[in-house]
């Protein structure tokens, strides 16, 4: 079963428990692929996104409740913060797990030692080097680790 139809199976569940929370995050992403399949020109009527899609479109929803935290956080909303951090928790239950510092560590000191064989290598290679090691990992790990192993490999 596709995530997109898990989905759509969970909004059921939803219903039925009338968990109020869980049904609004789960049509709102709804929502998101029947966008997307519109504007793909997708027919809606059976058709579900593939997973890669689906994951882009959750991890996009995921940034921007991260977002919305920041600045509820920032204007004294503590209501809206908790709302939006229970919905933050339904949508990151779908993503993948991501890979530890450690396990980024393995395949940066790989990368940077391929890397060494065609030259020399210095801050300048941060960028590149984060960039191949990110392409490689699709998706599997967050930048911003990816970026901290990098530099503390390309900088000791």
């Amino acid at each position: 079963m596709s995530l997109h139809q898990t989905i759509k199976e969970q909004i059921k569940e939803a219903l039925r428990a009338k968990d109020a929370i869980r049904l609004d995050t789960l049509r709102g992403l709804n929502a998101l692929f029947q966008n997307e399949m519109l504007a793909q020109k997708v027919p809606i009527s059976g058709e579900f996104l593939p997973d890669d899609k689906v994951l882009v479109l959750i991890k996009r929803s995921v940034n921007q409740h991260k977002d919305s935290i920041k600045q509820f956080e920032t204007g004294n909303r503590s209501d809206l913060v908790q709302k939006e951090k229970a919905e933050l928790t339904i949508l990151e239950s779908f993503l993948p797990a991501m890979m530890s510092r450690e396990q980024i560590d393995v395949v940066a000191v790989q990368k940077l030692e391929s890397l060494k064989k065609a030259g020399p290598v210095d801050q300048k290679m941060i960028g590149k080097l984060t960039g191949v090691i990110m392409k490689e990992l699709a998706g599997k790990a967050d930048g911003n680790d990816v970026k901290a192993v990098v530099e503390g490999l390309v900088i000791s």
